[in-house]
């Protein structure tokens, strides 16, 4: 697992898609538990990526960003923060939580239901990806680059 260097650092204003200097950015802020923010963080994914040029990498990103954003809301009892940019090397999406207990890549058993199957996805199909720790909690992110297929 790689170990994440900076991220994207969007202001604390509302929920928005914004473009700031021709880089389109994600930012959304995720409730306690709210499990219907899983499909609404796709959607703005999918908004967000809608001029990139790269469908075969949008859809996986809106495969690993719902990952992450539900991992986020079901393994904490608090907020987190969805954050995203394209640039033109790639995609960087983020989900910072507020529990500093750092997520366990496992290994899926064939017996379970599809628990713990989401880092995996990530591990396997980001280009990188990693855990930063924060002063309060951690960022989980990934990274799609442009030019990979």
């Amino acid at each position: 697992m790689a170990i994440g260097a900076s991220s994207a650092n969007a202001g604390e204003g509302a929920d928005t898609i914004t473009e700031r200097a021709h880089t389109p950015q994600l930012r959304r802020r995720l409730g306690r538990a709210d499990l219907r923010a899983v499909p609404e963080a796709r959607r703005d994914m999918r908004e967000l990526l809608r001029h990139w040029g790269r469908p075969d990498r949008s859809e996986i990103a809106e495969l690993l960003t719902s990952e992450l954003v539900t991992n986020a809301l079901v393994h904490t009892d608090d907020d987190a923060v969805l954050t995203a940019v394209v640039s033109p090397r790639g995609l960087r999406v983020e989900v910072r939580d507020f529990v500093a207990r750092r997520p366990r890549l496992r290994a899926p058993d064939t017996g379970e239901d599809t628990h713990g199957r989401g880092l995996v996805l990530v591990q396997s199909l980001a280009d990188a990806w990693g855990v930063r720790p924060h002063g309060v909690g951690k960022s989980v992110w990934f990274e799609l680059g442009a030019e990979a297929a």
